[in-house]
């Protein structure tokens, strides 16, 4: 795999936001580290601010305090650039679009070239090679949101940022989709972060995982994630990856402790366990 994407460092960030005559600390000291061509999951209670923490990186938002870094780019420049992807839970695709001119939509936003091939080459990428031409109305849910990520990908960016892009679908497309994410990041190697509230989804496809804490969220533990790739669905069946989904699960409980490694029945998976005060 060719890794073009962007390394990301997030140290010490914090954003409050301003709720009627009070206000809402949804992040503090929230730090991360992504590297080029690296796949990460985000995961945590709901309100959490895990897609808070997307939309700073994504340079839709501005923290507070702290910094965020994409090799040497700030995350508006990244944004300005067309070097980062963003997909959404909801695909909000335009319902008089073909498949292929609403992926195109996103390079005539920024005014750039239509590049006929590169669009074909995504829905091909996508698996949507004999849907060009048909409109959102007569596509599946996941079909839907295949468009939604082949448009993300169609300004070739260095960063691909997904919130929830699985959540409102059933769990047989949800899986048939991870399967899809995988083999495109494997083709694309862009660095990827993907927000979720799904144990077993962010251990199938990441490559670490990131446990958050309730409001003001920050990461309270760090899972490497050690299985090798490609992985299939027989991974799912097994003792190891059961054994990493109940370890995570258990940092979603666990709100300090000391750092310490873990391994899982024979698995490379290891577990970074924070102090969840900030201190």
């Amino acid at each position: 795999m060719d890794r073009r994407g962007a390394p990301v460092d997030v140290v010490g960030v914090g954003r409050t936001f301003a709720l009627g005559d009070g206000e809402v600390v949804a992040l503090r000291g929230f730090d991360m580290h992504v590297p080029a061509g690296g796949f990460t999951a985000l995961i945590g209670p709901s309100g959490c601010g895990k897609s808070t923490a997307l939309r700073l990186v994504a340079g839709l938002d501005t923290p507070d305090e702290g910094t965020i870094d994409s090799g040497g780019s700030s995350p508006d420049e990244m944004r300005r650039h067309q070097r980062i992807g963003v997909a959404f839970q909801d695909p909000s695709l335009l319902p008089w679009r073909t498949v292929s001119t609403n992926i195109r939509l996103a390079l005539e936003l920024v005014g750039r070239r239509h590049d006929t091939e590169a669009v074909d080459e995504l829905v091909e990428l996508v698996g949507l090679q004999d849907f060009e031409k048909a409109r959102p109305s007569q596509l599946s849910g996941g079909m839907r949101q295949r468009v939604a990520i082949a448009r993300s990908l169609v300004t070739d960016p260095d960063l691909l940022l997904l919130d929830e892009p699985f959540g409102a679908l059933d769990a047989l497309t949800r899986q048939q989709l991870n399967d899809e994410l995988q083999r495109i990041w494997t083709a694309r190697g862009t660095t990827t972060i993907l927000v979720t509230h799904s144990i077993p989804e962010a251990v199938y496809v990441a490559d670490e995982v990131l446990v958050m804490s309730p409001r003001p969220g920050r990461v309270v533990a760090r899972h490497t994630i050690g299985f090798e790739r490609p992985r299939t669905r027989e991974l799912l069946l097994t003792d190891r990856f059961h054994a990493e989904v109940e370890a995570v699960s258990a940092s979603l409980h666990r709100s300090e402790g000391q750092v310490v490694q873990l391994d899982t029945d024979g698995s490379d998976g290891q577990v970074a366990q924070l102090d969840a005060d900030p201190g």
